[in-house]
């Protein structure tokens, strides 16, 4: 809306001082032939916009001059609650609502703690991303958050590891974990069903309907999530292997294996006269153990179960055949 552009307008000058107009186009997200239309407003509004011409001129508002209309609208407040993930705010449809928020709020605090706020924004930035990976495709992201806001059935079509599968979804709440995206979500339309996690990168359709459904009373999603991710630990790591690590394998073990790696660590027993010491580490089905236990090399030994121990030995024997070849 205009009204709330022409705002957004008056604030930057009056965060920021003196502004070009494609400074404020880019900022606005519109045309500099909307800025100079919107300045033009303003203007004849009786707020005192003075323009300066030459290579360092742009608009800046009179000296002295302050507004205090910086009311927050509800998709305002919402958003602020992730001030602190602009990129994750753009990725929701949230960008403009966020940055029209920080200006509101910047107005209205005072010179001191507003100058405080700019330093923390310029000095902190928290990147929610994992490394060396490219972000999920979120295609649908936007789409999904609208339905979670409103409360309205979506119909998906969803690639799992077996197939693809078609189901009607009442949205619950959107999660961010490790630079992923998850959709919460009960199955049916009136969200009696049961409650599911889903990758919203593998949403291969999401269409959202018109149909509301009744948020369930007492449905918490900070406890689901926890519990969810606890199911998924156990469900995951189901074996425990006991390996015997090298000096230089215990400093790499939290690394590669995260929590699990650092707790058995932690419960190591007194290294032998060599310095490698044994553990207890859990891992994940046979398949995958061997694989992430051979990223340790020759700083590691499984002793236990027999089975794994086995299965690295014939992995490594198979790897020796190939490079002597």
């Amino acid at each position: 809306m205009r009204a709330d552009r022409l705002v957004s307008l008056l604030l930057l000058l009056q965060n920021r001082g003196r502004l070009t107009a494609p400074e404020l186009a880019a900022e606005l997200e519109v045309s500099v032939r909307t800025v100079y239309r919107d300045v033009e407003a303003l203007a004849a509004s009786g707020v005192p916009v003075v323009a300066e011409r030459g290579p360092l001129g742009g608009y800046r508002l009179l000296d002295g001059y302050r507004t205090r209309l910086t009311g927050l609208s509800e998709a305002e407040a919402g958003a602020l609650l992730l001030a602190a993930l602009p990129g994750q705010a753009r990725e929701l449809g949230l960008g403009p609502v966020l940055a029209s928020a920080r200006r509101k709020v910047g107005a209205a605090l005072p010179d001191a703690a507003a100058e405080r706020m700019r330093l923390v924004g310029e000095r902190f930035h928290l990147d929610a991303a994992g490394w060396f990976r490219e972000p999920d495709p979120a295609g649908h992201l936007a789409a999904v958050a609208g339905a979670v806001w409103e409360r309205r059935v979506v119909r998906a079509r969803y690639r799992r590891w077996r197939g693809e599968v078609r189901r009607e979804l009442c949205p619950l709440g959107i999660v961010l974990k490790g630079g992923l995206w998850y959709l919460v979500a009960a199955s049916g339309e009136r969200a009696d069903g049961p409650v599911r996690t889903y990758r919203i990168a593998r949403l291969a359709e999401a269409e959202v309907t018109g149909t509301r459904f009744a948020r369930p009373a007492g449905f918490d999603l900070a406890a689901y999530w926890a519990r969810s991710a606890e199911r998924l630990a156990a469900a995951v790591r189901q074996e425990t292997a006991v390996v015997r690590l090298s000096p230089r394998a215990v400093k790499l073990l939290p690394m590669l294996f995260g929590a699990a790696g650092s707790e058995a660590v932690e419960s190591a027993g007194e290294p032998d006269a060599a310095g490698w010491v044994e553990v207890r580490l859990p891992v994940e089905a046979e398949a995958v153990a061997v694989g992430d236990l051979l990223r340790l090399g020759a700083e590691a030994e499984v002793l236990g179960p027999a089975g794994l121990r086995a299965a690295v030995a014939r992995t490594v024997a198979e790897l020796a055949g190939r490079y002597e070849g």
